[in-house]
Order: structure tokens, then C-alpha cells, then sequence
């Protein structure tokens, strides 16, 4: 019994220290937005967004793809952020078309289309960033986004809540929903005051998505007070946790990108490290960035199933965080949850594959433990466990994988989904 009782406790879930989330859209102080029609998609669905803010510049940061063949808005978005000292005042998003892979003259539509969103907004173009999403290879008709653009900005553009879910709505391409995610915070200062600040996010991408970078569109706002310095240093951890640990088919977009902004229209204390605020603040960016992933896992491009695993017991949390990405990337385990197949071999050879910088991670099989829906499957050999009950439990919209090395205190978790026959329907004719 008491060995049942360990292996119990080794592979319990992983103690969720993040505050609480709503899965909603809650316009932060400081900006505003809209989404219109601009004749992109061929569905006659938005396509257009504009994020601006109700005054001053806000502080940002940005993380982008690793792809080496990386879209137009991405390098375009690098050189304005560089060239503004991490000011943004206005955001363009277009969906439907990538402006990947199209050349000068992709380049050159996206400065024109950067160009218009400044003079409509009456902000500096180098304070400009844009996020594109669609077909690769495909030109942006530059000139209905620019007369959309007219239309929308600025007189289109609301602080409410539902201009920023309009917002959200229109970054979707393969998306089945929307996705949005809220935290509310408090923040202290030295002196004992506190200050309520929001942290909102909205995000699309369902497909082409691998843990290499932000694997997605993503826009993160706040109304603290915050430095483009103290963002960067917030998003980076952040973005290393939460969306670098999403999978769903293992291929990287030319267009990925993640944006945190901060209006600092709450006022109260600066976010400073080191300070009482430092902490809350970046636990509510985490909040949000992690809901943001589990959604889009979630709603993987034909999934039935979030797929999760939690790993401990790694040398280093870098370890742990290795092993989880491999175990959820893997096809064959993404087959076994589709098909409620309690395999755990799949599962434990996906740990021994797992690399961290190119070298391998430390597995050693008498000590790796496996756990499937909360049930013990493995512990150093097989466990005898009842398949038709864990095939059961693994009909459930979410299934915990648990894995623990038994070589230190590391851990780290990964999401991703299921593999379906719809995931193939839908990406065979993609272009057609």
C-alpha cells in the first residue's frame, strides 16, 4: 500500500500557482479597437483589425518566429520596434493572407498599408506594428485595406470590450472560435497602496503550430505601468512556459508573433524587478498566456481532445519542459489519444527521445513513472491497470499525460491535441 501511495503522489498534477482567468475579452485602460470587412477572405468574414492607444504611446515587446523564412509584417513589426525604442501607438492585423514568401513587393505593400495606419491615426509610422496571417505566397490587396482602413479608423475604433472580441473574431482563419483571456490584479507599491490593473489577450492559430517561438498571432494587454525593458523581460519566461510549449502538427509559421503592450493608463506603481508588483504582474501575463495556449491546443486543427502532460522529477525545469513537448508532439501519441488507446509505451519512448540544445535529456527507465488520466500505468515496469477504464477516462475533452524521470526537481508541462482524420481533410486542399 504505501508504495501505491507514493506512486500516487509522484504523479498527482502539477499545483496550478497561477491566478484565476476569464475567458473573456475586458478592454484594458489606454486603448481601443475595431474589426471591419476589407474584402481579404473570400468568406466575406472580418478580416481587418485595428489595435490603437487613447493616448500616449504604449511600452511593448515582442517575440517572433524562429522560421528562417519569416513573413513581411514580422520583419517589418522587428525594424519598427527597433527604430521607436519599444514604443507601439497603433496596430494593423489583416487574415487571410500571409504576405509570406512575396518578395519586394510584399515588403513594399506592408509599408504602404503601415504608411496609411499612421496618417489615420495621426501617430509616427515607426510606431506602428502589424500581424498577418493566411496563405503563404498570397499578395495583400492593398488597395481596399487601405480604403477599409478610412472607414475603421478612427472613428470605428471603441475602448469596449466588444471592439476588442470583434478584434479577436477577426484574427481567425482555420479557427473554430475565438480566443481571448482575462486577468485582474492588484498591484502594490512600497508604500502599501494597490492598484487594479488588467491583463487581456487575444490570439488565433490552430494549425502550423510548433513549439519554436509564439507558434501564433497573440496580442497581450495591459494597462500597468511598465518599460518596454521590463515587458521583454516578462515575455521572454513567459512565452518559454506557456506558448513554446504548444504543439499541434510540428511545423513552424513564417508569421508567428506575440505582442505585449502596456498602456499604463492605471497608473499606480511601475513594474519594476525586484519590486512588490514585479511578481503578481508577471503571474498574470502567465495566467493569460497559458490560457491562450490550452485554447488553441484545444481547438487544434480537427482535435477532440486537449492533450497535456505534465513531467517532474527532470534534472531542470528546461529538462522537464523538453520531455513534455516531445511526449505531446509525438504522432504516435497523438494517435493513441485519439483512438483512447492507453499506450503507454508510446509515451515512454516519446520521453526517451526528448533533446534539450541538441544533446539528449536524462531518462532512465527504472526510475521513469507514467501516468494516464490519472491512472499509473508504468513505474520502472509495467503496472497492471484496467484498459477499459483508462480507455474510458481518455473519452474526456482534456487527458493528463504525467510522466516523472525520478532524477531531480524539475518540471514543465506542454499542450497540444489529438491527431484526426479531420486534421488531414482539412490541410489537403488547404490552397484550393
Amino acid at each position: 500500500m504505501t508504495g501505491t501511495l507514493d506512486r500516487l503522489d509522484r504523479l498527482a498534477p502539477l499545483p496550478d500557482q497561477l491566478p484565476e482567468v476569464a475567458l473573456a475579452a475586458h478592454m484594458p485602460a489606454g486603448f481601443r479597437a475595431g474589426a471591419t470587412r476589407a474584402g481579404i477572405k473570400a468568406s466575406g468574414a472580418l478580416d481587418l483589425g485595428v489595435l490603437a492607444t487613447t493616448g500616449e504611446p504604449a511600452s511593448a515587446a515582442a517575440t517572433f518566429t524562429t522560421n528562417r523564412v519569416q513573413a513581411a509584417p514580422v520583419r517589418l513589426s522587428r525594424a519598427n520596434l527597433e527604430a521607436s525604442g519599444g514604443r507601439v501607438a497603433a496596430v494593423i492585423s489583416t487574415s487571410g493572407c500571409a504576405n509570406a514568401a512575396t518578395g519586394a513587393e510584399g515588403d513594399r505593400d506592408q509599408r504602404d498599408l503601415g504608411d496609411a495606419l499612421a496618417a489615420a491615426a495621426g501617430v509616427a509610422v515607426e510606431q506602428t506594428l502589424a500581424l498577418s496571417t493566411g496563405l503563404i505566397g498570397s499578395r495583400l490587396p492593398v488597395v481596399s485595406i487601405r480604403a477599409a482602413l478610412g472607414r475603421l479608423v478612427p472613428d470605428g475604433l471603441a475602448t469596449t470590450d466588444a471592439a476588442l472580441a470583434a478584434l479577436a473574431e477577426q484574427l481567425r482563419t482555420t479557427d473554430s472560435r475565438a480566443k481571448a483571456a482575462t486577468v485582474r490584479v492588484s498591484l502594490a507599491s512600497v508604500d502599501g497602496a494597490t492598484s487594479p490593473v488588467t491583463v487581456t489577450g487575444v490570439a488565433k492559430g490552430v494549425g502550423m503550430i510548433h513549439p519554436r517561438m509564439a507558434t501564433m498571432l497573440a496580442l497581450v494587454l495591459t494597462d500597468a505601468v511598465a518599460s518596454p525593458a521590463m515587458l521583454r523581460a516578462v515575455l521572454g519566461p513567459v512565452v518559454e512556459r506557456t506558448w513554446n510549449q504548444l504543439t499541434v502538427d510540428g511545423d513552424t509559421s513564417t508569421n508567428d508573433t506575440v505582442f505585449l503592450l502596456a498602456s499604463g493608463a492605471a497608473g499606480g506603481p511601475s513594474v519594476e524587478q525586484g519590486s512588490v508588483a514585479f511578481a503578481p504582474f508577471a503571474a498574470a501575463v502567465e495566467a493569460v498566456a497559458r490560457s491562450l495556449a490550452r485554447q488553441q491546443a484545444a481547438d487544434g486543427e480537427g482535435a477532440t481532445t486537449l492533450l497535456t502532460c505534465q513531467v517532474s522529477g527532470a534534472p531542470d525545469d528546461g529538462h522537464a519542459r523538453a520531455v513534455a513537448r516531445e511526449v505531446v508532439g509525438s504522432s504516435l501519441v497523438k494517435a493513441a489519444i485519439h483512438g483512447h488507446d492507453p499506450n503507454w509505451g508510446r509515451i515512454a519512448a516519446a520521453a526517451g527521445n526528448a533533446l534539450l540544445d541538441g544533446a539528449p535529456v536524462p531518462v532512465e527507465v527504472d526510475r521513469l513513472a507514467i501516468a494516464i488520466a490519472g491512472v499509473p500505468v508504468f513505474d520502472g515496469e509495467p503496472i497492471p491497470f484496467d484498459r477499459h477504464a483508462v480507455s474510458r477516462a481518455m473519452a474526456a475533452p482534456e487527458v493528463l499525460l504525467r510522466v516523472d524521470l525520478g532524477l531531480g526537481d524539475g518540471r514543465g508541462e506542454a499542450f497540444g491535441c489529438d491527431l484526426t482524420e479531420q486534421y488531414v481533410v482539412e490541410n489537403s486542399a488547404y490552397s484550393t
